[in-house]
């Protein structure tokens, strides 16, 4: 006689593929190609806050097309806060990842995009800056940082 399956509801759950691996996710195994800016930008802000609407303008131009429209899905993928550091000419000097989201996946993901996205908007007034975000991001792979969010659902 054949022996009750202990857990049903947890196999029915794996064989529906809601327990897919991460590399069902392939969105996240590389960075999208960051549309530069035909010209140099130059950051009139003299805090870090206020840099950070720069940065953020700058990865939203760069990633147009992974940029979710409108409030934020109710659960979300990932959530990173990420803190960067803009040299002088706007080069990524560092790249530090203050909070993992709990999908690895991302953080190589989030990173990648910070730097390739360089150069940033110069901080003419500060010499370079750090500043952080906050990542939102979507199973589908796009994103919103929370200096621009437009909220979630």
């Amino acid at each position: 006689m054949n022996k009750p399956t202990r857990f049903p509801f947890v196999a029915a759950l794996a064989l529906a593929g809601v327990f897919a691996a991460p590399a069902a996710f392939a969105q996240f195994a590389s960075a999208p190609v960051a549309q530069k800016p035909k010209a140099q930008a130059t950051s009139a802000a003299a805090s870090a806050q206020a840099y950070k609407k720069d940065g953020a303008k700058h990865l939203y131009a760069a990633y147009a097309k992974q940029i979710h429209k409108g409030k934020m899905p109710p659960l979300l993928y990932g959530i990173a806060i990420i803190e960067t550091t803009i040299g002088p000419q706007g080069e990524v000097q560092d790249v530090r990842v203050v909070r993992q989201p709990a999908a690895a996946e991302v953080t190589p993901w989030a990173v990648d995009m910070i730097k390739a996205a360089a150069p940033f908007p110069a901080p003419a007034k500060m010499g370079s800056v750090t500043y952080s975000d906050i990542w939102l991001v979507a199973k589908n792979g796009r994103f919103q940082l929370d200096t621009l969010t437009e909220g979630q659902r």
